[in-house]
């Protein structure tokens, strides 16, 4: 649309120009005729600039037309090949709705030949419905010839009737025979306890002898190092901190010693701010976990390693949340090795304050140690150790966990969790009391003569 636009516009000006030149040269002065070629130059300058300008025109014209040619054959191939594509699909339906229709036909087929089967079944199931009801509208003889009692029972009746009868005299003897095996495991568990006694008394008579006949002062191993914290305090050991022991036939290991005026004690478990997680699994508890300096478990092994060598006491201090500190439990203390799961043998001594409110540190003497992959307490339906958290010495859920979770906020846990995960003791009364800090320690039995 623009070139015939700008050819009209060309003519206009040649039209113009033409018109201001003078017809009769000769009647036109010389100074005239001078401006006359000036004004011819202007308009031929003008034309050669406007010739320029369509001719660049012209030339981005031609490219935008290669632009659109190729723009046009791109099209073209991609509708071809859009065509082609369809084509393709057009053919792939069709190949895939006589696949379909070729599989409605079998289903035809198979749908007929299962109505046919089915009608078969039908009818041989009647056929067997009544020969069934005939066999049971017969009335058979018993050996005993007492037709007047069953002659108008059927013979499957009385069978399935005669097999309850033997099940439910099954279900008897195996009720009487679980009320046998409960009865020996109470009985078991009685023989256990005289036993595990007769064992505190033997080991505390041995104990006795043992610190008459003045062994104590020869307590030290050849390496020279002492068998427990309070073998330390004899050598003349003061000071409270971490030490190196050896008990007998024992590795070295490392221990926070408490002294005290009475003597050396053996700190085996300390909380007082819930810096290490007591959540640990078998191996970690009979390793030992945490750090003497802080928060720390000091291992099962090492702990059966220090009890083996004598009659130990074990002290037990806690705190609560108010900040009250409850009066420190004392116990006649062994704990067997892991080929026994560890077990624990707790007597109670007396304690010269008189509290009427003692600590429960386990429901029994005499349990073996549990985590939660070694599931060793007496509940039969539950982990306790999963239940509530860390490992301990369970009979059932409800005792005392001082390897809980450490709970920063006690009261909104007791609210939430009946038997909560947190650290808690039980009282003689029965009350379950969340904890704060506990402090457990062992020493020899004499540290008390």
């Amino acid at each position: 649309m623009k070139m015939p636009q700008l050819l009209i516009l060309l003519l206009t000006i040649l039209v113009h120009a033409t018109a201001g030149f003078p017809t009769d040269r000769r009647a036109l002065p010389g100074r005239d005729k001078h401006a006359s070629w000036d004004d011819v130059n202007v308009v031929a300058h003008g034309l050669l600039q406007l010739g320029q300008g369509l001719k660049e025109h012209v030339d981005k014209t031609k490219a935008q037309m290669r632009d659109v040619n190729a723009k046009l054959k791109a099209f073209n191939g991609t509708v071809a090949e859009l065509e082609r594509k369809q084509q393709e699909q057009d053919e792939a339906l069709k190949a895939k709705s006589k696949e379909v229709e070729e599989r409605e036909r079998l289903a035809a087929e198979l749908a007929e030949e299962v109505k046919k089967q089915s009608k078969d079944i039908h009818s041989r199931m009647d056929r067997l419905e009544e020969k069934v009801d005939e066999v049971l509208t017969e009335p058979t003889l018993d050996n005993n010839n007492n037709n007047s009692d069953h002659a108008g029972v059927p013979f499957i009746q009385r069978l399935v009737a005669a097999q309850n009868k033997r099940i439910d005299l099954l279900v008897e003897k195996i009720k009487q025979q679980q009320d046998k095996l409960e009865k020996q495991s109470l009985h078991l568990q009685a023989l256990q306890s005289k036993v595990s006694h007769k064992r505190v008394k033997s080991h505390r008579r041995r104990d006795e002898e043992t610190a008459l006949r003045g062994e104590a002062e020869q307590s030290r191993n050849t390496s020279g190092l002492a068998r427990d914290c309070h073998d330390l305090f004899v050598q003349g050991q003061r000071a409270s901190g971490v030490y190196t022991i050896q008990p007998e036939s024992s590795q070295p290991f490392n221990v926070l010693c408490e002294m005290t005026s009475e003597g050396g004690w053996t700190v085996i478990q300390k909380r007082l701010d819930g810096s290490q997680n007591f959540n640990q699994l078998w191996e970690s508890y009979k390793k030992g976990f945490g750090s003497l300096n802080g928060e720390f478990w000091l291992g099962l092994e090492n702990i059966h390693s220090v009890s083996k060598q004598g009659q130990y006491v074990l002290q037990v201090e806690l705190s609560d949340w108010v900040g009250q500190q409850q009066p420190a439990a004392h116990y006649r203390f062994q704990l067997e090795g892991e080929e026994k799961k560890f077990t624990l043998h707790l007597q109670e001594e007396e304690s010269s304050s008189g509290v009427q409110e003692k600590i429960i540190l386990t429901g029994a003497s005499g349990l073996p140690f549990s985590t939660a992959d070694r599931d060793n307490d007496l509940a039969a339906e539950v982990n306790c150790a999963e239940l509530l958290s860390g490992g301990w010495w369970f009979s059932s859920c409800g005792e005392s966990n001082l390897n809980g979770r450490f709970s920063r906020r006690p009261s909104l846990l007791r609210r939430q969790q009946p038997r909560r995960q947190g650290m808690f003791w039980t009282s003689t009364k029965g009350q379950n009391t969340s904890v704060r800090t506990t402090l457990l320690k062992i020493a020899p039995a004499t540290i008390n003569q």
